[in-house]
């Protein structure tokens, strides 16, 4: 099994605004940062090779970050021990403060990709339900064979 996580942001004003040009400029190094640390898989990009182009809500502003990791400790590794916490420090300069809950994990079967409406789906359901096995947060983890719900919805495609 492994670990995905969306998480979400509004952005303060649009991506070329110069009070974001901090976090574009550094945004395809941090990117870079996660495919380098140990236990990265996969993230979601477009053409451009980050994901700010994505508007699964039609917001503008809304930008979403969909990643796969081998393991929670992985992840928390990368989050809150590499580079990548100094912009996370930082997250209200670039974004507005959330008024419900932005980022949610969940368990997949290894060389699955999880779709974004999947993953949208998985925070909707941690907003109605709270942390369950089907998407939980980094404060109230869940191991993967915690519950078979962790494992619906999911598109597998082998590699």
């Amino acid at each position: 099994m492994h670990l995905a996580q969306l998480n979400v942001a509004r952005l303060r004003a649009p991506i070329d605004d110069p009070i974001i040009d901090d976090f574009r400029i550094n945004l395809s190094r941090i990117n870079s940062l996660a495919e380098a640390s140990p236990g990265y898989v996969w993230r979601l990009q477009d053409e451009s090779g980050d994901a700010t182009s994505i508007k699964p809500f039609g917001d503008e502003l809304e930008i979403v970050n969909l990643t796969v990791w081998q393991s929670i400790d992985a992840l928390a590794d990368f989050t809150y021990h590499s580079g990548h916490v100094d912009f996370l420090r930082r997250r209200r300069e670039f974004f507005e403060a959330p008024r419900q809950p932005i980022l949610c994990l969940w368990w997949i079967p290894a060389r699955t990709i999880p779709t974004v409406e999947e993953a949208i789906g998985r925070l909707a359901h941690l907003r109605a339900h709270g942390p369950t096995p089907t998407a939980f947060t980094f404060r109230h983890r869940f191991e993967p064979d915690d519950g078979d719900e962790a494992r619906l919805g999911q598109r597998a495609r082998r590699d």
